[in-house]
């Protein structure tokens, strides 16, 4: 409200509103218990006279609407939230009841010129009514509401006036139509795994679950998104979609090569929650069937989202069973000096063909089978590993070189856990 147009003294003044009906206890707490104190003006003063149930609008009571919502991740360090997708939740809202309100304001005012400058800046907003927001949670469906003006009682006052000149009171009453909410149920999404039905593990060790109380507790989730396909490659887990062809798992002694995909592991994972780095798990089915698993803590690759960085548990892979070996060669087509160092002790190969006394470059007594691993003892090769021989026990072995491992099957080596593993053969533990 504006002062006096035209005076020196023309300046903005604030009118305060306040909530609370005129009642004769509020109005002696305003004048201070005294008969001669004069209330201030202008003023403001609303309260609720009317809440009706609103028939019209009422909708399926019943009714149950739910949303999923992804929040993003937040770092308590820097208070700061960040551009990966965090925790999800499922938000159930049930249906409001729907009411009307009517609501009464008394404006008070000195002079008639403080009157018509109040009513003027409120009845503009009004034709006939002022849509309203009461929040700005965009998860609140009854946010939204209009206030419309249904009267307005100019003046208090009655004629004849009298002596007296008392505060002006005129009043204006509006009509809201609100909504009465039960609380949203929140629930934090995740995918059942398993059932949990005793405190002891699936050994009957009651230590061993307690030890892994997290996972049991349900504060982690164990999933294998979309059926999607894993390529283990190193220390580097590549994600691929179910029907990509590439050279069988663990199929050969080849090292797997990564193809070209679009699958980015952030997107993967924030379908579920967050991945924490060096907590969150992979986990991989060992290949050869012996219900043991290959469990390493992973985290994003920084410099290609396409990739998980794994740091495996040693202690879940199997053990070599055999002294690890130089290289992985052909014999007949390099040899110590000729395309491989020169030979000295202790030097072990695993060989991709039949060797006989005709290569001179392994010495005039070695004669080896493809699949064999031989050995330099410092003055002659030998057949360290016979393969042919070998028709029942599995062995392991380590390529130095490469830091492959190998799995003897008894008729073949093959990569020992390194390579593709199907959708249902890994599972993420966030």
């Amino acid at each position: 409200m504006y002062g006096a147009q035209g005076s020196e003294n023309e300046s903005l003044v604030r009118v305060p509103v306040r909530y609370g009906d005129w009642s004769r206890q509020a109005q002696t707490v305003v004048q201070q218990n005294s008969s001669s104190f004069m209330p201030s003006a202008p003023l403001i003063t609303f309260y609720i006279t009317g809440m009706e149930y609103d028939r019209p609008r009422m909708q399926e009571p019943y009714h149950v609407n739910k949303v999923q919502v992804r929040q993003r991740t937040y770092d308590p360090a820097t208070e700061e939230y960040e551009t990966t997708q965090g925790n999800a939740f499922s938000i159930e809202r049930l249906m409001p009841v729907p009411y009307r309100m009517t609501l009464t304001t008394d404006i008070w005012t000195s002079n008639t010129n403080q009157k018509f400058q109040i009513f003027e800046q409120i009845a503009t907003l009004f034709n006939p009514s002022l849509e309203i927001q009461s929040t700005d949670n965009y998860l609140d469906w009854t946010s939204l509401s209009v206030v419309e003006l249904e009267r307005v009682n100019w003046t208090n006052k009655t004629i004849p006036i009298g002596t007296d000149d008392n505060i002006d009171i005129f009043t204006m009453v509006f009509s809201v139509p609100v909504w009465i909410s039960s609380p949203a149920k929140v629930k934090k999404l995740g995918v059942v795994e398993k059932i949990v039905a005793s405190v002891f593990d699936a050994q009957g060790d009651a230590n061993e679950a307690i030890t892994n109380s997290d996972l049991l507790l349900g504060t982690r989730q164990k999933f294998t998104p979309f059926n999607y396909q894993t390529l283990l490659i190193g220390n580097k887990v590549q994600a691929l979609k179910y029907n990509q062809t590439i050279n069988a798992a663990n199929a050969s002694i080849t090292p797997p090569v990564s193809p070209p995909s679009n699958e980015f592991w952030q997107a993967i994972v924030g379908m579920y929650g967050t991945l924490r780095p060096g907590i969150s798990q992979i986990r991989f089915d060992n290949p050869w069937g012996d219900d043991t698993q290959i469990i390493g803590t992973v985290a994003y690759d920084p410099t290609d989202d396409r990739f998980l960085l794994i740091n495996i548990d040693t202690d879940t892979l199997p053990q070599n069973t055999l002294d690890p070996v130089d290289a992985i060669i052909n014999p007949l087509a390099s040899g110590p000096g000729a395309g491989l160092p020169a030979a000295a002790t202790g030097q072990r190969y695993l060989i991709l063909d039949d060797m006989g006394d005709e290569t001179d470059a392994w010495g005039p007594t070695i004669v080896a089978q493809a699949n064999d691993i031989i050995e330099f003892d410092g003055d002659f090769w030998f057949v360290a590993f016979e393969s042919t021989a070998q028709t029942t026990n599995v062995e392991y072995v380590t390529n130095i070189t490469t830091g492959l491992q190998y799995r003897w099957t008894t008729t073949e080596w093959v990569k020992s856990y390194e390579g593709l593993y199907p959708g249902g053969e890994w599972s993420l533990v966030l």
